[in-house]
């Protein structure tokens, strides 16, 4: 005779687990606002924008965005297990493992800066960068 509650069942991690983990309505309005402030600042210096670069700089800060929730949810597993509204979020309820949402995050964040330093300047990138770990640990 075995006893089936000595072994928990496991909850493997789905694609929308991993989608989860970048906080996509925090993402949207992030987009949304970059968005907004590249059109207010063709509308107030009258300069154009090369619409590639625009499109590449607006990628680089929805991949910062998401890599920002993903080093959150890493960061703040412990406190999401104990919260009932937070508990079933994809690191505190073990179907994402903590070193894959901190290595997401991690790798995502390098990617995101890089882009935004290729398609403006070393100040935005820095800006992305500081705001990744912003979100990311002190928020």
């Amino acid at each position: 005779m075995t006893d089936m509650s000595a072994s928990p069942t496991k909850r493997y991690a789905t694609a929308g687990d991993y989608v989860q983990l970048l906080k996509p309505r925090i993402m949207m309005l992030v987009v949304f606002t970059a968005v907004a402030g590249l059109i207010a600042a063709v509308g107030v210096t009258g300069v154009s924008v090369n619409p590639v670069m625009a499109a590449i700089a607006t990628l680089a800060i929805a991949l910062g965005s998401g890599a920002a929730g993903a080093i959150n949810m890493w960061y703040d597993a412990d406190i999401d297990q104990i919260m009932t509204r937070t508990s079933t979020r994809p690191v505190p309820s073990g179907a994402v493992p903590k070193e894959e949402a901190l290595a997401m995050g991690l790798i995502m964040s390098g990617v995101s800066v890089l882009l935004m330093w290729l398609a403006s300047n070393w100040l935005a990138a820095a800006l992305l960068a500081f705001s990744i770990f912003y979100y990311g640990v002190i928020y």
